[in-house]
């Protein structure tokens, strides 16, 4: 899918004509679309097709005027992992911005409903910060759902006998593990922007990428402190489970000794052979009686022990 925005009075707007200072994304886009914008831009197809490669790691490119830019936003999806990462790619020559991710990742969206300060899709070095800074910002958004998450499943595996938290927890772990590592990769491609000559930058533009710099650190810090605390709960409670089985197990023990009383007597009674009380009008029930007796007994001395 090809878009193509400008922004009027700082807000953006889609419009129909690749022109310059507009910003081209690209979702997922066909052979044609790509070749229409290297058209179009004069962009090398290559840059274009970089990262619609889900293996791509963050880096930056420049060849010919040309720069590239790739790093990794984070996504929801519908499997097992809730959250992943994907690449993003941003392209820039003297005229044109173009975006191109394997997926919907809404930038659109994003970036028209903050109304972004001094926000211009012809202010390349400024749109592509801003850009970068949203998805940082969206890193720490979903790490925060994480740990909720992380809170509710804790709270069921307090009384769980069951693998299924477990797993839950696994999955998130895994996120966290995405999350930690493009974050790092992230970094190194913004501190690169920083230092290098890749971008032409005024004081306020250093000062939103210092920002943004700042912000990315933090979530890779809430990363890996949310994913040490996954990892020892899940040790934590897998230690628990068992205990918890183990318990099940012992009171389910307790309960065959007591119930096993009874049976053991009603077996010596049901012999085929002469017993005490067979003629007693009032046999059977004292021998219930006495089982009953027995019962209470052992459960007893069982609950004082702790075994039941």
């Amino acid at each position: 899918m090809l878009s193509i925005y400008q922004t009027i009075n700082g807000v953006l707007h889609q419009t129909e004509t690749i022109e310059k200072g507009v910003w081209i994304n690209l979702i997922s886009p066909t052979e044609a679309e790509i070749n229409q914008v290297v058209e179009k831009t004069g962009l090398d197809s290559n840059f274009l097709r970089y990262p619609l490669d889900d293996e791509e790691l963050p880096r930056t490119e420049i060849d010919e005027g040309q720069l590239l830019i790739i790093i990794n936003v984070p996504v929801v999806t519908h499997k097992s992992v809730i959250y992943d990462v994907i690449p993003l790619g941003i392209i820039l020559n003297d005229d044109f911005i173009v975006t191109v991710c394997l997926e919907d990742v809404n930038l659109y969206q994003e970036l028209a409903d903050e109304r972004l300060k001094s926000m211009a899709t012809f202010k390349k070095t400024r749109f592509v910060l801003q850009l970068i800074q949203r998805k940082t910002t969206l890193y720490i958004k979903y790490l925060r759902d994480i740990n909720r998450r992380h809170e509710n499943i804790e709270k069921e595996l307090r009384k769980s006998t069951k693998n299924q938290e477990l797993f839950k927890l696994l999955n998130l772990d895994k996120s966290l593990v995405y999350f930690s590592t493009s974050l790092r990769s992230n970094n190194k491609v913004m501190e690169k922007l920083l230092r290098g000559k890749y971008l032409k930058m005024y004081d306020e533009d250093e000062d939103l990428l210092e920002d943004v710099l700042i912000e990315n650190k933090q979530a890779i810090e809430m990363a890996d402190i949310y994913s040490n605390i996954t990892s020892g709960t899940m040790d934590a409670f897998a230690s628990i489970i068992s205990n918890n089985l183990n318990i099940v197990m012992k009171f389910l023990a307790g309960i065959t000794i007591v119930l096993s009383i009874p049976t053991m007597i009603a077996s010596f009674f049901g012999m085929n052979v002469p017993i005490p009380m067979g003629t007693f009008t009032w046999g059977f029930l004292i021998i219930i009686g006495c089982s009953a007796v027995l019962c209470l007994i052992i459960f007893a001395l069982l609950k004082r022990k702790n075994m039941i």
